[in-house]
């Protein structure tokens, strides 16, 4: 059977030349005699992997030598509970809603102090990145929160919010690493690596040297503390090992792509063909303000229910697997993230065409 289209929002495609390569070390990585899944994750072989990942990561990132890189489990949504416990030493924080994502983060956020909802996009269902020039950054705010990509609405800031020298927190699980950002403007620069970076079952967390404390909120789980983890430099229990070595290969692959710089025009370039086509059509439209439009989520609709379900089953069938939009918001979404082949979206594209012909 050949690979189909996969637009799903995650777990998401990725590259094919680092599956192969995955699969041909899977029985023996290196002559090692093992597979990376049965290794320990004290050996010299596995010590060598997560090295080399961090290593590469920083390089593709140019993180500063005063943050540290976290391989974590729990996943994005663990991060909501954590970040408080550690950084809201006021019990004070601040948050900007844009999305799913950022609502459950704010709402876990009021287990451990005041949360303020400073901004939010919810009047709109989310179809739009408030103005956050002069936001009403609380005074004993310990950070300023956002999600900086919304995997299910498909928006994205283009310009960070005014923390007014607030710490920033971000998420940015499904725009990790397809453009570069400067590392330094963010206290915490977080994301799951499921949907642009490697299989599901790790967050990657980018943390400030000072944000590393043993002042944390008083019960909060020895697992749970950022020092615990920098402190054994992600080795404090067994990690993920499979989902780090997977996570290696792919920064490898986005060096040899050129790096950051060139996956951000590539990932114009996809975008551009498909939105093109939206504003164009007589059948679909794009749900999203023109100047937040993700690079990496594209959700449009055809205004009618039985039309836009007529299309994913179609879709499905022509070999355009996961385009259904997430079930809070119905209609489709195409997810272009880094590993998402540009003819993936040509073909895409021209099936739209067809389609729209046939049931206009």
């Amino acid at each position: 059977m050949s690979r189909v289209y996969n637009f799903s929002a995650g777990p998401a495609v990725l590259p094919e030349e680092v599956l192969k390569e995955a699969a041909a070390e899977m029985l023996d990585y290196k002559g090692s005699g093992m597979s990376v899944m049965e290794m320990s994750h004290r050996s010299k072989v596995f010590d060598d992997i997560i090295g080399e990942a961090e290593a590469d990561l920083r390089d593709l990132m140019k993180i500063p030598d005063n943050y540290k890189v976290l391989f974590l489990q729990g996943g994005a949504s663990q991060q909501f509970a954590m970040i408080p416990m550690n950084l809201m030493k006021n019990k004070v924080a601040d948050y900007i809603v844009t999305g799913q994502w950022a609502k459950k983060a704010y709402q876990e956020a009021q287990k451990y102090g005041k949360a303020n909802k400073i901004a939010s996009s919810e009047d709109k269902t989310f179809s739009y990145i408030p103005d956050c020039s002069d936001l009403p950054v609380s005074e004993d705010a310990d950070y300023v929160y956002i999600c900086e990509n919304n995997t299910i609405y498909g928006t994205k800031f283009k310009t960070l919010p005014n923390t007014k020298g607030k710490t920033l927190v971000a998420d940015v699980s499904s725009c990790f690493l397809s453009e570069p950002v400067d590392v330094s403007k963010y206290g915490i620069i977080y994301g799951g690596v499921q949907k642009n970076i490697g299989p599901a079952g790790m967050v990657i967390v980018i943390i400030r040297e000072d944000l590393i404390t043993e002042d944390v909120l008083e019960g909060t789980p020895t697992m749970l503390t950022y020092k615990t983890h920098s402190d054994a430099k992600s080795l404090y229990n067994t990690p993920n090992c499979y989902c780090i070595y997977m996570c290696g290969k792919v920064f490898k692959w986005l060096k040899k792509q050129g790096g950051l710089e060139a996956m951000k025009e590539y990932n114009e370039k996809k975008a551009a063909i498909l939105y093109d086509f939206l504003d164009q059509s007589r059948m679909f439209r794009g749900t999203v303000e023109k100047a937040d439009r993700s690079l990496m989520n594209v959700p449009f609709v055809t205004g009618d229910a039985e039309l836009d379900a007529k299309f994913v089953k179609e879709a499905k069938a022509a070999g355009f697997e996961n385009l259904k939009g997430h079930r809070s918001v119905g209609g489709m979404r195409a997810s272009i993230y880094n590993a998402m082949p540009i003819e993936g979206v040509q073909k895409l594209v021209e099936f739209m065409k067809k389609f729209e012909e046939e049931n206009l």
